[in-house]
């Protein structure tokens, strides 16, 4: 399938490796998606049970049937299932790790200021004229697009995001070295035991190869 490799399976779910640039449910403007390339390739259809930005790459965990989705989505909900991201920011953070608590605004019908946090941990860091850093980052909380904010909040946005970003610095990194994505992903999944999974499971996805362009490190 385009887009997409499966990491993991068994009887009651998928571990999927998202490229960048595949959205996962369709909508306005949206030609393919993961959950209609599911619905195309697998019967019965498998079930979403949490969600990625298009633009971010990555794993993402399906349920095969309605049962396995609500222990999966209340695992979720719980935050009894571990999701860490890796991630290519703009500078050196002050702290080699932390936790940044900053209040998000939400959408729809009335906004609100909700508390969020985000947990990260300096990985490595270039040095050069430009200075980036590869970090581990860990959900606190989950809210829309909530690394990408938190990170530009504290003036260390992720390289390539084109909404929240530095922008005269990634249409450089695109002139000089060919960056077109943004530099997120879903790096690991760590699910406890459960009667679905009696060991449990802990699975990474290597970085995409653009992680690795000249001058950034991975």
């Amino acid at each position: 399938m385009k887009g997409i490799s499966i990491l993991f399976e068994n009887d009651f779910c998928l571990v999927i490796n998202k490229a960048a640039g595949l959205a996962v449910q369709g909508g306005e403007g949206v030609k393919d998606s993961l959950d209609s390339l599911l619905s195309e390739n697998f019967s019965p259809r498998p079930l979403l049970v949490h969600r990625l930005d298009k633009d971010t790459s990555g794993l993402i965990l399906v349920a095969k049937n309605r049962g396995a989705a609500a222990i999966f989505s209340s695992l979720f909900a719980g935050s009894k299932i571990t999701k860490i991201y890796r991630g290519i920011c703009s500078g050196l953070p002050k702290a080699e790790s932390g936790i940044i608590n900053l209040d998000l605004e939400t959408k729809g019908k009335k906004r609100s200021l909700k508390k969020s946090e985000t947990h990260y941990r300096l990985i490595s860091s270039s040095s050069g004229e430009d200075c980036f850093s590869l970090l581990e980052l860990e959900l606190g909380t989950g809210r829309m697009h909530q690394i990408r904010r938190h990170l530009a909040q504290i003036g260390h946005p992720l390289l390539g995001d084109d909404k929240y970003g530095d922008f005269p610095l990634n249409k450089r990194l695109k002139k000089n070295m060919g960056l077109k994505n943004l530099l997120l992903h879903a790096h690991r999944l760590v699910i406890p035991p459960i009667k679905e999974l009696p060991q449990g499971l802990d699975i990474s996805a290597p970085l995409p190869e653009y992680f690795s362009l000249p001058g950034l490190m991975a």
